[in-house]
């Protein structure tokens, strides 16, 4: 069985994937299941995409959720789009 690594951009659509399910705001404990990566990774990506405005993060009742901005709906779109147009040609 070969196991292939999910590169960077999979892994951002996978984190925004991820928030989007959860009606737009997610919980940091529930992304990291959910993103299925290491705390000190997740967080570098959390940083990243919060520095490129596709998420953004809030207190809701005390507690701290991320959100999926505008920008970020924008970018798993594309992706979408993208990897329909590679898988087309079976790449």
């Amino acid at each position: 069985m070969i196991v292939k690594r999910r590169g960077k951009l999979e892994v951002i659509a996978d984190i925004l994937r991820s928030i989007q399910e959860k009606e737009g705001k997610i919980k940091p404990t529930h992304l990291l299941y959910k993103s299925n990566l290491s705390h000190a990774k997740l967080k570098e990506y959390i940083d990243m995409l919060m520095e490129k405005g596709m998420i953004g993060e809030q207190s809701v009742k005390g507690r701290k959720m991320f959100f999926i901005k505008e920008q970020g709906y924008k970018f798993l779109s594309e992706f979408e789009r993208i990897k329909e147009f590679s898988d087309s040609f079976g790449l």
